[in-house]
């Protein structure tokens, strides 16, 4: 601006003194023109530059501020975990003083129960030699009485009894009503003498006794006993043909039949045999 006042003040006094000619007017313009589109050209380019510069200032001045914030946000994170982490610690210190107080009770704890179990051990031990002692007055004790009981036995002891001699003794048992006492005799019979020629006979009586007293199931257990274990006595067709009637009372009929045929196949000339045939039509 202050070179085109210098150039209009210029071109008044050429005017006014008169000293120039038009021609110099013209090229004064044309400087004048000249200098004004420099003039304006620097303006605009002044004012580009200053429009870039003040986009730059302000894009700077925004990333500033963006990295200002995240930088605040950061600050303000690390602050949190700092704090997150300062709480941490103190609530694991705060754990492990408890554990540590803990760990002293248990240890009291322990030690306690090292005492008290102790003391039960001790008394055990006390509790067992007592036992042993008195297990063994009492040891002697039953050896004494045994041996005091051997020598009465001995002095006491009853002349052996003969097969022939007990036998009679059940057999008359039986007889007199007494069927418990009779199978208790006959029972030690067939104990002491399995293989005696009496053997069958007693052990019929046995299943007897029970048939007289309606016991129908134990009488044919018995009966078969003396079947099975006597198949050659005589009283083995009696035993079946007692086992075959109580099989009757029990109502087990084709039971009954079978034995009876058996007894007529097996020992047809028995009187046995001929009962079956007769009150119970067995061919």
């Amino acid at each position: 601006m202050s070179m085109t006042r210098v150039a209009l003040g210029a071109l008044v006094l050429l005017t006014f003194f008169g000293c120039a000619s038009q021609s110099d007017l013209e090229s004064v313009r044309r400087d004048t023109d000249e200098m004004k589109n420099r003039i304006f050209t620097l303006d605009k380019g002044l004012n580009e530059v200053r429009g870039e510069v003040k986009e730059g200032v302000e894009k700077s001045l925004a990333g500033y501020r963006h990295s200002l914030e995240t930088l605040q946000t950061d600050v303000a994170g690390y602050q949190k975990d700092m704090a997150s982490i300062r709480k941490g610690g103190a609530d694991l210190q705060a754990t492990l003083e408890s554990a540590r107080v803990d760990m002293q009770l248990l240890t009291g704890k322990i030690d306690d129960v090292r005492i008290m179990a102790q003391k039960p051990a001790d008394d055990i031990a006390l509790l067992k030699e007592d036992l042993n002692k008195r297990l063994s007055a009492i040891e002697e004790r039953m050896t004494k009485l045994e041996k005091g009981l051997e020598e009465q036995k001995k002095k006491q002891l009853p002349a052996p009894v003969t097969p022939e001699v007990l036998y009679q003794q059940g057999y008359d048992a039986l007889k007199g009503g007494e069927r418990a006492k009779a199978r208790e005799i006959f029972a030690s019979f067939l104990l002491q003498f399995p293989k005696q020629p009496l053997a069958a006979n007693a052990q019929y009586w046995i299943g007897e006794s029970y048939y007289s007293e309606k016991n129908w199931e134990q009488a044919v257990l018995e009966f078969q006993e003396v079947i099975k274990n006597y198949p050659s006595s005589e009283k083995t067709p009696a035993a079946m043909l007692k086992q075959g009637m109580a099989f009757r009372e029990l109502g087990d009929n084709k039971s009954a039949a079978y034995i009876m045929r058996k007894l007529v196949e097996e020992h047809p000339k028995s009187e046995e045999a001929k009962v079956a045939r007769e009150k119970y039509k067995i061919k």
